[in-house]
């Protein structure tokens, strides 16, 4: 005959820790079963109750416990190594996927820098001609606009003046009055001290 008891009630009678019930329980060395939440153990009625007998646990009890103890970290230990293995193997695949998108990149680099260096083979002897057509029509306008800017010496602009009654006096005022009033018709270089006149209208001096 068997009887139902608590696993606390079952350490008692047995003279086992509660880890060391659970322990027989799980491997299959008590028959047990669950009501309402909790664990039963089937005990048989000609088992000595061990509830009054204060003695430490058994040796065996105690060697049984280690033994799952030791499960417990072999466990673990596959675990950690476990991890371990899938930790280095996703880091080269991440290293693997870098070394690829470098790749890549290289490449789209190398694309972009040809084809750069053929728009501007093809595109940098029609800017340097254009910039060679510009200089030469800015040189031609300079050159015309020379060629159609006049000067007269001092003598000649002298010589003018006297030619409608004007003296050397008058002549002297005139230039140094235009030059102070910075009249366009008259250049004056500082640092030659000479003076250019234009070859222009003058009857505002008459």
């Amino acid at each position: 005959m068997e009887r139902l008891v608590t696993t606390s009630q079952a350490a008692q009678i047995l003279g086992l820790s509660l880890q060391g019930v659970h322990y027989r329980i799980k491997n299959n060395q008590l028959k047990s079963i669950k009501k309402s939440g909790k664990t039963y153990v089937y005990i048989s009625e000609y088992v000595e109750d061990k509830s009054n007998n204060n003695t430490q646990p058994q040796i065996v009890e105690i060697k049984e416990i280690i033994k799952a103890k030791d499960e417990q970290i072999n466990l673990l230990k596959k675990n950690i190594k476990w991890m371990r293995k899938q930790y280095s193997s996703e880091i080269n695949r991440l290293e693997r996927n870098q070394k690829k998108i470098i790749t890549v990149f290289n490449r789209e680099i190398e694309l972009l820098q040809s084809a750069f260096n053929e728009m501007r083979s093809i595109y940098k002897p029609q800017i340097v001609n254009n910039k060679d057509n510009q200089k030469q029509d800015a040189k031609s306008e300079i050159k015309e606009n020379v060629k159609e800017v006049n000067y007269l010496s001092l003598q000649q602009f002298a010589k003018m003046m006297k030619a409608y009654g004007k003296n050397d006096l008058e002549i002297k005022t005139i230039i140094l009055t235009a030059i102070k009033s910075q009249d366009s018709r008259f250049l004056y270089n500082k640092k030659t001290k000479k003076i250019l006149i234009r070859d222009t209208d003058f009857r505002d001096f008459l």
